[in-house]
């Protein structure tokens, strides 16, 4: 007869392998994360000066802290800050995602929400609806908001129900009446519903959702106002009410998941069966041992990471202090005028560009970071420590880098035919490439990533191989730019396992989805940006719409 020690053991080990399991299979499961963007509404407050550098901060933190939380949680509600410069911030996925579907939909707001942000706009708030998720920031709390006069948004689809639109618009509006009713019921804990309605073969599909922090009553009142402000579109092949509280869409395609492993069902709905409850509570005192040393884990983790980054940023400031890189702030913010805008090249992701002349009559290009996170202290430690060594003719040189000042810049050799996204895609000020020329910065682009992956000292790989990274000199000599992702790889490895970093188009399917980094993703993005510099067309997800990296 087993022991009840060994009984527990024996269970425990189930669970972890179940739990193992789980996560070994579920990351694979990607569908349609639904990407495509409804609308990005940007506030057209402006921060004011003295307090912008603590908005910004405070900006990126939550951006920082809600990818934890939504990845665990499909949502995030939080703020950042306090007094002026709080920026409260919220995200939410649709409940049929799947959760390798929300994180791709997250990782792409994040990408999408910063052309609202505060360094490039100055605005305090931005709201971001893509019909897989919504991201909103705001300098104000708006947790209890549920609808807001003149905030809410319809967006019709361009055409026209091809058949019968009377039988079409009916349909429609029983459609988004009934879910309208099904989402705010008080036993939908969720507040969410998918549907379809079909009369004399017409068929209808929708979705309705309030967002996470809107209580019943907020629920029914954005909701009926929703469905009164899409009767507007109800003739269209789909529409979209675009609420602060809540989500409503219609359409003549099914585009939602109602299958049951995406679609949560609410708590009381499963059955009577007592063998849930039976094993709920046998195991009560095992959970909460595990959530425990779960906890205990974590802490300890993120002490151990934080002390790592504080030795590595007090490194990286003494070894830019001792080396011949290090140049005055004063003198590179009088290089660019002060940071005219008359001299900003280009904007990223991670900060903007501007030319400037040194003193010596040296033109150079200063990219100038206005903020303070993890991800800058990576960006600044790869850039200064990893790549200041490296001499190619393909790749751009850093020249210097000031780390003292109230902001920190980074100094490159000036390449003064701008990018191949400027000559591909803006064309306002650039002729068109010929063939040969075509021919010789694939050739060169190839070399410089031959030279990353096999030549150098290091093994290196990119991680954001795009047109806008690629650069062209006097003699279009194609020079890679921007090394703030890259990561060194070991010789004796055969994948690193990371986050996922880059740019959506760009990235292997193989790394995003499971997040095994090598040579091969710079060489997928590679085989991408061959096909856009022969075609002379863009990529599906828009590189030539201000696309940014992002790190997930």
């Amino acid at each position: 007869m087993p022991s009840s020690s060994s009984s527990s053991s024996s269970f425990l080990i189930v669970l972890l392998c179940c739990y193992h399991a789980l996560i070994t299979i579920i990351p694979c499961a990607l569908g349609d994360p639904r990407t495509t963007e409804a609308a990005l509404l940007c506030s057209n407050i402006i921060i004011s000066p003295p307090v912008r550098r603590d908005f910004i901060s405070n900006f990126w933190d939550a951006l920082s802290s809600m990818t934890p939380l939504v990845s665990n949680q499909k949502f995030a509600a939080l703020h950042k800050g306090s007094q002026n410069a709080t920026v409260y911030a919220f995200s939410e996925c649709m409940k049929d995602l799947s959760k390798p579907d929300c994180d791709v939909c997250f990782s792409e707001s994040k990408t999408k929400i910063l052309r609202c942000s505060p360094f490039q706009r100055g605005t305090i708030g931005g709201r971001l609806f893509l019909d897989g998720c919504y991201m909103r920031y705001d300098h104000k709390n708006f947790f209890n908001e549920s609808s807001v006069s003149g905030e809410d948004k319809t967006v019709c689809g361009t055409k026209d129900f091809g058949g019968d639109r009377s039988v079409y618009k009916a349909n429609a509006m029983e459609l988004v009446r009934n879910l309208s009713l099904e989402a705010q019921k008080k036993n939908n804990v969720w507040f969410f519903h998918v549907g379809s309605v079909n009369h004399r073969n017409v068929s209808v599909y929708g979705l309705a959702q309030c967002w996470k922090f809107v209580n019943e009553s907020g629920c029914k009142t954005c909701l009926d106002e929703a469905v009164t402000r899409i009767e507007s579109c109800a003739s269209k092949e789909e529409g979209r009410v675009l609420s602060v509280g809540c989500y409503l869409r219609y359409s003549n395609n099914k585009f939602y998941n109602d299958n049951s492993s995406n679609v949560v069902v609410p708590f009381g709905k499963q059955g009577h069966s007592n063998l849930p409850l039976i094993v709920a509570a046998s195991s009560s005192s095992l959970a909460l041992l595990l959530i425990i040393v779960t906890v205990t884990f974590f802490v300890r983790m993120n002490i151990l990471k934080q002390r790592r980054e504080r030795r590595k940023f007090g490194a990286l400031l003494e070894t830019v202090n001792q080396s011949k890189l290090n140049m005055s702030y004063e003198v590179l913010e009088q290089a660019t005028n002060y940071f005219n805008d008359s001299n900003k090249l280009g904007e990223g992701g991670t900060g903007s560009v501007y030319k400037g002349v040194l003193p010596d009559g040296k033109i150079v290009a200063i990219k100038r970071l206005s903020f303070i996170t993890t991800q800058w202290a990576d960006h600044f430690f790869n850039e200064v420590n990893l790549i200041s060594g490296i001499q190619h003719k393909n790749l751009v040189k850093l020249l210097g880098c000031s780390i003292t000042g109230p902001e920190s810049l980074l100094v490159y050799e000036y390449v003064p035919n701008g990018s191949l996204s400027d000559h591909l895609c803006v064309r306002k000020k650039y002729e068109g490439l010929n063939w040969e020329v075509r021919h010789k910065i694939l050739l060169g682009t190839a070399e410089g990533l031959a030279y990353l992956h096999e030549e150098s000292q290091m093994r290196i790989i990119h991680r954001d191989i795009k047109l806008g990274n690629v650069l062209l000199d006097e003699n279009f000599t194609p020079k890679i730019a921007d090394f703030g992702l890259v990561r060194l790889f070991p010789e004796d490895n055969s994948h690193l396992s990371t986050t996922i970093a880059g740019t959506l188009g760009y990235m292997a399917p193989e790394y995003v989805i499971l997040g095994k980094l090598t040579e091969k993703a710079d060489v997928y993005s590679f085989g991408v940006l061959a096909i856009e510099i022969v075609s002379g067309k863009k990529i599906r997800f828009g590189t030539c719409m201000k696309q940014r990296s992002y790190v997930k």
